[in-house]
């Protein structure tokens, strides 16, 4: 297995629209934006990368549904532990994400407040 820190790639229909959403909400810069993708470092070894629809789609080919066609449909989530969750969830929603639960202690112990992003992926911000 490689070094390198794993990266996780959502698929957006606007990269530019993705990453602004993104900066504003986890308050970090990009370490890479070039066409095609964004990448931000969420965590010591965690990578959080932006692809277009359209360009994973031409490498998926005809094998695969085109990736907008699950637009909306949770299929995952990306669970952040952060110091306040409250924030980065009120973030979210002024910058344009969809308002799924407020934050509330969860019965396996976390504090967690759930929304989707603009794409419909589903974030919670959690703290043990």
């Amino acid at each position: 297995m490689s070094t390198s820190d794993p990266m996780f790639i959502l698929y957006v229909a606007s990269q530019e629209k993705s990453k602004a959403f993104y900066q504003s909400v986890l308050l970090i810069d990009p370490i890479l934006d070039v066409p095609g993708m964004t990448e931000f470092k969420i965590a010591d070894h965690a990578i959080l990368g932006l692809m277009p629809e359209n360009g994973i789609a031409t490498i998926l080919g005809e094998k695969t549904p085109h990736p907008n066609t699950g637009n909306g449909i949770p299929r995952s989530e990306l669970y952040l532990f952060v110091e306040d969750p409250e924030a980065y969830y009120a973030r979210a929603i002024r910058n344009g994400a969809k308002a799924i639960s407020t934050c509330e202690l969860r019965n396996w112990g976390d504090k967690v407040a759930y929304c989707a992003d603009p794409d419909g992926h589903i974030l919670a911000f959690a703290k043990k």
